[in-house]
């Protein structure tokens, strides 16, 4: 029996996870078929890998899933019209159209004919660098959201500080009205005294 891995998934292992589940539908075999050669490969359960495919994997990968689906469809096509022909699959213009700029690596242009599973790689490791420029932005979004939560703290003491500005105003507007009554009366008895 083999030692079954709890750790946490590393970025390689998530490439390897979508390599081959990619491949699978492609192929037109099932995710589960894929999860469990994923699970050899990494020694880890194709439970496991299931659920870090549905759960984080997949959301990435949903233009590349897209473009699979349609290369098992245009392969089930090929291999029924002719069973003896390399099995290359070709992508559609509009397919190519779309995955083509994001296929680019270093300038170099893919032919919109085939797409190989080493076109698919190098656009996964293309987009890898997205990872480090979304945790930047997760960072920034957290002080962000700490420089507001600083700033309502702010708000709400400067409010208080305003009321309690307000009511002392209103106090000390009531004790001079007061005081100029007590003034006014006091000036109309010396006034009828004299």
């Amino acid at each position: 029996m083999s030692i079954v891995r709890q750790d946490a998934w590393t970025n390689d292992e998530d490439l390897v996870l979508a390599e081959v589940v990619l491949r699978h539908i492609r192929e037109g075999s099932t995710q589960l078929s894929a999860f469990e050669e994923v699970g050899e490969r990494l020694s880890r359960t194709a439970a496991a890998c299931g659920f870090r495919w549905n759960s984080c994997v997949r959301k990435k990968y949903d233009a590349a899933i897209a473009i699979a689906k349609k290369q098992r469809k245009n392969l089930k096509k090929t291999k029924l019209s002719d069973e003896n022909k390399d099995c290359d699959v070709e992508v559609s213009e509009e397919i190519a159209e779309v995955i083509k700029p994001k296929l680019e690596v270093e300038k170099n242009e893919m032919p919109t004919e085939n797409v190989s599973i080493d076109d698919v790689i190098n656009f996964l490791v293309a987009k890898k660098h997205l990872l480090s420029s979304n945790d930047d932005i997760e960072s920034e979004n957290r002080e962000l959201k700490q420089t507001v939560a600083d700033l309502s703290n702010e708000k709400e003491k400067l409010q208080k500080a305003l009321l309690d500005l307000q009511e002392n105003y209103e106090t000390m507007k009531q004790d001079y009205k007061l005081l100029i009554d007590i003034m006014d009366r006091a000036k109309q008895m010396s006034v009828t005294k004299n």
